[in-house]
């Protein structure tokens, strides 16, 4: 065959391309722990996640949830802290332990050739963590001097004011931590919200990479022999925060030169049918580098190096945040162009060359994320932890293609009313 060098290949918009989302092994270990998992990739490498309901949502103490995420890892019954970072870096493995507001995440990173060998240890940390009272005491002297540090800078301040004003700073996805908090830990605490949340027969497991069915069986030799007892967790719900202040302004350093820009509103999670149609939206008004917000207050005002607008959607709810770091002198230039760009959102429809830029851009992603085990297993995970099936994923395709900008003028004007948005400033 004679390649033909004279004439360029044909491009085509992301938004032609048919997706396929890799179906995921749905099954059961011996003990009934449920068990997804997709055989993928051609590294041999893996990747497991042990997901438990452990995050702020289920605490009963502030800062108990991440203190006890952070502090798995240092020492069991079996091995100390140093035993378990040695091994893993034996290995050439990584374990991390994480808290977010929903759930708590245990995952590994290894060879699949290490998998029998590290799987007992995970196991180990996983069921019979004991939270030494030394390495509790470094943990709160470590976490007490971040936030001091974290406390000076203007952006970390806005994020926590933001989440107070928009759920309450009670709630578990407005409240924040806290010298006090930190302090007052004590191991029992740690030891109390283990043994609630960490239970083996809440946990579900998810796994990745250039896997099969050894090293399923390797995961069931390990956590599906021992019996499982259910402990039910009690529901918890949490009221927002009644609509009170909604501007605050805070000097955090009186000789600062930079101010910290939240917006922001309460915005329903993934199952309510406006939110996918908000992600086209959300992108075009701020989602990415060639977003209106982005070609206004930066390329065309200089106010700032990047302005976004994000969508958090959580288990119980979500918010709708547009954040830029800007001169001081100029915050309150640059929130008055936010402004009018969603009144512009709400005002004028969408050019079709705008619209098909930001649907490529949407689906491109798309198949970024569909390239490799792990980006795939992450899409898979959070269809799960969210209740929904593949059909949910092929609709947001749908919706993404066939969004009209006569559609996305009226969801502006449902809500980007400037009356419904938070401010905080911060310098």
């Amino acid at each position: 065959m004679i390649l033909d060098r004279k004439s360029p290949p044909v491009i085509h918009d992301a938004i032609e391309f048919d997706f396929k989302l890799p179906p995921i092994h749905a099954s059961r270990l011996d003990n009934g722990l449920p068990l997804w998992w997709l055989d993928a990739g051609v590294q041999d490498v893996v990747q497991i996640d042990w997901i438990f309901p452990a995050g702020l949502w289920q605490e009963q103490l502030p800062s108990v949830a991440n203190a006890t995420a952070a502090l798995l890892k240092n020492g069991t019954s079996k091995y100390t802290a140093e035993q378990i970072h040695e091994a893993l870096e034996f290995y050439g493995a990584q374990l991390k332990t994480t808290a977010g507001n929903d759930y708590a995440t245990v995952t590994l990173y290894a060879l699949t050739k290490h998998l029998s060998s590290l799987l007992p240890m995970v196991f180990e940390i996983i069921t019979d963590s004991t939270f030494p009272e030394n390495e509790v005491e470094i943990h709160k002297s470590n976490a007490v001097q971040k936030l001091l540090v974290n406390l000076r800078q203007c952006e970390f301040v806005a994020n926590q004011q933001i989440d107070a004003l928009l759920f309450g700073d009670t709630h578990p996805y407005g409240r924040y931590s806290r010298k006090e908090n930190i302090e007052a830990l004590t191991r029992e605490d740690l030891a109390a919200f283990y043994k609630s949340c960490y239970q083996l027969a809440n946990a579900r497991i998810f796994m990745a990479g250039k896997i099969s069915e050894a090293e399923v069986q390797y995961v069931n030799d390990v956590f599906g022999k021992i019996a499982l007892q259910p402990v039910a967790l009690q529901p918890r719900s949490f009221a927002t925060a009644e609509v009170g202040t909604r501007n605050v302004r805070i000097t955090n350093d009186p000789n600062g030169v930079q101010g910290a820009i939240r917006i922001g509103r309460l915005f329903p999670n993934r199952h309510h049918p406006d939110y996918t149609p908000m992600v086209v939206l959300n992108t075009l008004f701020g989602g990415y580098f060639g977003s209106r917000l982005m070609s206004n207050i930066r390329e065309d005002k200089g106010y700032t190096y990047g302005i976004y607008s994000s969508l958090t959607p959580e288990i119980n709810g979500g918010s709708l945040v547009i954040q830029a770091e800007t001169g001081r002198e100029v915050t309150d230039l640059a929130i008055k162009e936010i402004y009018h760009e969603m009144a512009l959102l709400c005002s004028e429809p969408a050019s079709g060359e705008e619209l098909l830029l930001v649907k490529n851009y949407l689906l491109g992603g798309l198949l970024s994320d569909l390239d490799g085990p792990f980006s795939i297993l992450q899409r898979w995970r959070t269809l799960i932890l969210n209740g929904f099936d593949e059909d949910y994923f092929y609709n947001n395709i749908r919706i993404y293609k066939s969004i009209t900008a006569a559609q996305l003028q009226q969801l502006a004007q449902k809500y980007y009313g400037p009356e419904n948005f938070y401010e905080v400033v911060v310098i």
